[in-house]
């Protein structure tokens, strides 16, 4: 059984006409927040190992990184 009170309610909020979309509407948030939610857990975790510098590609180990220093116009 479903409360007409928050189904009016949601209908009125989502901008819904019928109840079912309101309800689908609901549903589909309630699922994407507790994804959401979810990525706070996995991201606490660690699961990388390693360093970042080491892994790099797009330069030769031992060469120093070039620091490219931006001129500022009139000086």
């Amino acid at each position: 059984m479903l409360d007409g009170d928050l189904l009016d309610e949601a209908t009125r909020a989502f901008g819904v006409r019928t109840y079912s979309a309101a309800v689908n509407l609901a549903l589909k948030e309630a699922l994407r927040l507790h994804k959401v939610q979810g990525l706070a857990r996995f991201f606490g975790q660690d699961l990388w190992e390693g360093k970042l510098s080491d892994m790099r590609t797009d330069r030769f180990a031992g060469t120093p990184r070039k620091t490219s220093r931006r001129k500022r116009p009139g000086l």
